[in-house]
């Protein structure tokens, strides 16, 4: 298939930044520890929603059997080798080389059969078409959110389904997520962040519905210091996830 010349809405810096830590990426106790516990929970929300929407049971070990999922800046492959696993064809895409060189190892480790590919969806060929389209943790690192967008709906199937998790533009995200995650917890990076490049929620669904795709759920994330855990919940004010439908 041939790529086409579409502009990238990729920020260098952020392809920079991920590169350096990609070595850690599968190192639970190590900087990339916040995706590895808040790992399980966005598994489940995708395949429950994925399961819900093409009629099958999540409790079967191969629900996602027959769906092709496409996750958007699948850094080393955390979400793809599970879903995986869950029977999907998952191709996943990162702008970084290094990412993907990790992503391959640690899948032919694990003798599992993923289509990685060192790219962008913007220059990935606009004829291929996916099932579900993933961009968990990404919109809130590219330069333009709209063009970014729209070029995830473009390679939706008809009856497609999106998954968006992103951070909101509030002053309790600031607070969290940038002065507590990566300052005084140091949980990230010092400048994983940057809190004018948050969406908020009603800039998300402007941007989908553009591309008649429809917001049918949306749910915040938390963390709860005491349970050392991540949950769903109706606080939208920092972490949050959307599920959009196409029309």
């Amino acid at each position: 298939m041939t790529a086409t010349s579409s502009p990238s809405s990729v920020d260098p810096a952020e392809i920079a930044r991920f590169s350096r830590l990609s070595e850690q990426w599968w190192d639970p106790k190590g900087k990339m520890k916040p995706l590895h516990a808040i790992n399980p929970l966005r598994l489940a929300y995708i395949r429950d929603a994925a399961c819900r929407k093409f009629d099958r049971s999540p409790k079967s070990l191969n629900c996602l059997a027959g769906l092709r999922i496409l996750d958007i800046g699948c850094g080393a492959g955390l979400l793809c080798e599970p879903l995986t696993r869950l029977g999907a064809e998952v191709i996943g895409v990162d702008p970084s080389d290094t990412n993907i060189a990790v992503a391959k190892l640690h899948a032919e480790r694990g003798h599992l059969s993923i289509d990685y590919r060192a790219t962008t969806i913007e220059a990935m060929d606009p004829r291929e078409r996916f099932d579900i389209v993933l961009a968990m943790e990404v919109v809130e690192h590219v330069t333009d959110v709209g063009a970014f967008l729209d070029r995830c709906a473009a390679v939706l199937k008809p009856n497609g389904l999106m998954l968006v998790s992103t951070l909101n533009r509030t002053w309790k995200s600031f607070a969290l997520a940038i002065v507590g995650a990566e300052y005084v917890l140091r949980w990230l990076p010092r400048g994983t962040h940057q809190w004018d490049k948050f969406v908020t929620p009603a800039e998300l669904t402007h941007h989908l519905s553009r591309n008649k795709l429809a917001v049918t759920e949306e749910a915040g994330v938390v963390y709860n210091p005491l349970a050392d855990r991540w949950s769903l919940s109706s606080d939208m004010d920092v972490n949050y996830m959307v599920i959009a439908e196409t029309a």
